[in-house]
């Protein structure tokens, strides 16, 4: 036997004494599993055919024992910890997509905003099967991102599995350095602005005040509401997320989270502070929004603050601790389930939207080198009864009115719905006042 393998085992007496002295006698180690644990390491020593590093099979083994509890929970090397923490601050190497396990293989929560896997055509609900000529059964998913991680400028091919399609997709993807800009903001028209939010990071809160002052300004001080873009955001710091809320809330509960042990219970509260508190606002979510979008969707809904629009959200309502290590490393440990100020679990469940928009792709109509769509491109549009070569006398272009230059280009169908039901929800509010 090792040595090492015998400092452990001395160390799993000790950690038993402890346990046993704090838990009391009622409370027993289960000593037949850890026997059977160290007879398959010490097996696995002696038979297999390679040696193993003693260290590499112990981190194999934590890395399984997390994976078990859910697909939230995980080890992080040192390498690991230190992208996840750069992550959180809006720059890391990569493709740019949130990512997570099902069934063995790598599920894609949300491809990230402007970054190599949005452009390369990555979706929300994409199953990797193979990362290069690596099938991706079998690997954790620490592994599988770290396969995906890589110098900028290196390509790696992606097969996966997306629904509606008959074959497996094969898209490559040149690895770059991911610099996010988590908030997004842009007039829509005159008085309706448009926020898009692709992740919650350290700074989300303060940038979306910057830019609602910014859109404020351009529209004279005068912003009659907003859509909110939450689609494909696959959430973040908690924080975050409870200072987007809190700036159109000036009171009551944003979330609370309940778990195990005592300072895993929270409560976070609006604060009378802020001047958005009566703008009109429609959120957009999908099956890509997840975790920290979920909690201001279901803050702002449960408050009657916002209207809900769009699909079903992802369901991921649980907390994630992170619990720093010796040598650098941490546990991302699943400490707490979070809830809206109603009481709902969103765990596995999602937000329902207010008004559900069906997902659906508006295709460009090319006109003139313009894309638009037209009403003969809309299904169910009433037919021309005095076709263009039926007209009773023939019309120079000179005669012919002059169309507006500028139309309507609807290649985001789910948005112009959103922003037509905030001129609503604005009117009807101007009416009542």
């Amino acid at each position: 036997m090792s040595s090492f393998l015998q400092y452990f085992l001395v160390f799993i007496f000790l950690t038993g004494i402890g346990l046993q002295l704090s838990h009391g006698d009622d409370e027993n180690l289960p000593l037949d599993e850890i026997r059977t644990f160290t007879e398959v390491f010490s097996k696995i020593k002696n038979d297999y055919v390679e040696e193993v590093d003693d260290r590499k099979l112990l981190e194999d083994a934590i890395r399984g024992m997390l994976a078990g509890l859910d697909p939230h929970s995980t080890y992080l090397d040192r390498e690991s910890y230190k992208e996840l923490q750069e992550g959180t601050t809006g720059e890391f190497g990569g493709l740019g997509i949130e990512v997570g396990m099902e069934n063995g293989f790598v599920k894609v929560i949300a491809p990230i905003d402007d970054t190599p896997a949005k452009k390369a055509g990555i979706e929300a609900g994409d199953l990797i099967i193979k990362l290069d000529d690596t099938p991706v059964k079998g690997l954790s998913l620490n592994d599988a991102i770290t396969r995906m991680r890589g110098k900028p400028g290196t390509d790696i091919t992606l097969t996966i599995i997306r629904n509606g399609e008959e074959k497996p997709l094969v898209i490559t993807i040149t690895r770059a350095i991911i610099r996010i800009n988590s908030v997004r903001a842009r007039t829509l028209e005159p008085g309706y602005g448009y926020l898009r939010i692709s992740s919650f990071q350290a700074n989300t809160g303060r940038d979306l005040r910057q830019e609602l002052d910014r859109l404020s300004k351009e529209n004279d001080y005068k912003l009659k509401g907003v859509v909110m873009d939450l689609r494909n955001n696959p959430g973040g710091v908690l924080n975050a997320a409870v200072e987007v809320s809190d700036l159109f809330l000036d009171k009551g509960l944003i979330v609370y989270t309940e778990g195990r042990i005592k300072n895993s219970d929270l409560k976070f509260n609006a604060r009378p502070l802020n001047v958005f508190r009566d703008l009109p606002i429609v959120i957009l979510v999908n099956e890509g929004s997840a975790s920290a979008s979920e909690i201001v969707a279901g803050a702002l809904q449960d408050h009657d603050r916002a209207v809900i629009v769009g699909q079903q959200t992802f369901g991921k309502g649980s907390v994630q601790t992170i619990l720093p290590m010796a040598d650098e490393a941490a546990v991302k440990l699943t400490t707490a389930r979070y809830f809206t100020p109603s009481g709902r679990s969103i765990q596995a469940s999602g937000i329902t939207p207010d008004i559900i928009i069906d997902k659906l792709t508006v295709e460009r109509v090319e006109e003139d080198g313009n894309g638009i769509v037209k009403e003969a491109d809309l299904s169910g549009h009433l037919e021309n009864t005095k076709p263009e070569e039926e007209t009773d006398a023939e019309v120079s272009e000179d005669e012919k009115p002059q169309t507006e230059k500028r139309r309507l280009s609807i290649t985001d169908y789910e948005l112009y719905e959103a922003l037509n039901i905030l001129k609503g929800i604005s009117l009807s509010q101007r009416e009542a006042e």
